[in-house]
């Protein structure tokens, strides 16, 4: 039988054949009550605590480009981003272990820098950075965090778990980390073609961007939200699924409705999207609803909630209510603003091994 390419399949296949070889070995540990396929792992500690866990790497030319990329902003996005899988379990983050894999060519300086980022983030989400590993590494820059997290049983919220009739809710606004994103890598093309061409390249890439600070920051320095899992705490509204928007909209709504064996119906005229990211994809002759469904890097919120609680998330401003989760047989699509509905399972967001 010939071998399979990688990018034949795609991530998540992979994922569910990696999952599929794993699989036996929970049974060895039976207070692992939730194991491959949600943004954490979930452990039984006792019966008030559950303990969550997850962790995420970020690779040099996949993840990032130091050419567009502070280094103490890395730092910092990737404590971040795995603080975003905690709030996903509906938990509160605790600890975090670092692994990197360092070029020989890096200064001690730069890894200085990028721990002082690290330690802003995890100043700001009042967690520890516990340990971790160093290696040398022959290509890039290599980042690995691993995070525990813990919630009451009461609380914790898996991906599965919507229902027909529930309400789909994202926090923030959608779109922007991906128009920074594509405003970073126009600066980058310019400033290599200057390099090219032996001219001097002076612009201070920052001053010239502010007037887009937001989506610029909205890549360079996502924020998890972490008040969001506390507010729905004070509400007293647990969510029946939830799942972070770190892939796009769309893709992250099929994992909930996959995972929960349900369809789902999404309103575009209810999706937020920032003035700031609309402007931008007007400007570069793009589609700023397309950014956000497929985008990534939000790092936003993406939950259902019963209909009887749609009264008690009213007093957040950061909670938009985009549409419903329906029956499996409905398929999951959106309604545009002209009334047709589109299937959303053929627009498919961030993929690592089909890009």
């Amino acid at each position: 039988m010939p071998y399979k390419a990688i990018k034949e399949i795609g991530e998540f296949r992979l994922i569910g054949k990696i999952s599929e070889i794993a699989e036996p070995t929970l049974e060895a540990v039976p207070d692992l009550i939730n194991g491959i396929g949600d943004d954490c792992a979930v452990y039984k500690v006792s019966d008030t605590l559950l303990q969550v866990a997850t962790t995420d790497i970020l690779v040099d030319q996949i993840h990032f480009d130091l050419l567009t990329t502070p280094i103490k902003h890395l730092g910092s996005k990737a404590i971040s981003v795995n603080v975003s899988d905690i709030c996903a379990m509906n938990a509160l983050p605790r600890y975090a272990l670092i692994s990197l894999a360092i070029p020989p060519s890096f200064t001690v300086e730069m890894i200085e820098e990028l721990y002082r980022g690290m330690q802003h983030a995890a100043l700001h989400y009042g967690i520890a950075i516990a340990g971790g590993d160093t290696s040398s590494s022959r290509s890039g820059l290599v980042i690995s965090v691993s995070m525990v997290g813990e919630v009451h049983p009461d609380r914790v919220t898996l991906r599965k778990g919507a229902e027909p009739g529930d309400l789909v809710c994202v926090t923030g606004a959608l779109g922007g980390a991906a128009a920074g994103l594509r405003l970073l890598m126009r600066e980058k093309e310019i400033m290599l073609e200057h390099i090219e061409n032996n001219e001097p390249y002076n612009r201070n890439v920052m001053a010239d961007l502010q007037e887009y600070r937001e989506a610029i920051k909205r890549q360079l320095l996502p924020l998890a939200r972490l008040e969001t899992v506390r507010f729905l705490e004070a509400q007293g509204v647990r969510p029946s699924a939830m799942i972070d928007i770190s892939d796009g909209l769309s893709s992250d709504l099929q994992h909930i409705c996959s995972q929960s064996g349900t369809g789902a119906l999404i309103h575009e005229n209810r999706i937020p999207i920032h003035a700031e990211t609309r402007l931008i994809a007007d400007e570069l002759q793009q589609d700023a609803l397309t950014w956000a469904l497929t985008g990534g890097e939000d790092y936003e919120l993406l939950f259902t909630i019963p209909k009887n609680c749609s009264g008690l998330i009213e007093h957040s401003r950061d909670i938009s209510i985009i549409g419903e989760i329906t029956e499996a047989e409905a398929g999951i699509s959106i309604t545009d603003i002209y009334g047709m509905t589109i299937d959303l399972t053929a627009i498919k967001g961030f993929d690592h091994f089909q890009t």
